[in-house]
């Protein structure tokens, strides 16, 4: 899933940020009211996001 990132462009980039954050929003209420299957999934997005952070700092600083 990280190797996919490094062909990404800034502006996918923080477009795939701005939905991985819309949805662990989604999942936290979920989880808030006990409608959350899968609690792994939240833990997943999380670390999606880390590494969408991580591969945008790179190529922030390659400018």
């Amino acid at each position: 899933m990280y190797k996919d990132l490094e062909n990404k462009s800034a502006k996918e980039l923080e477009k795939m940020l701005s939905q991985e954050r819309a949805k662990l929003y989604g999942l936290r209420m979920k989880l808030a009211v006990n409608q959350l299957k899968d609690v792994r999934e939240a833990r997943e997005t999380r670390k999606m996001i880390a590494n969408i952070l991580t591969q945008l700092q790179k190529v922030n600083a390659e400018k």
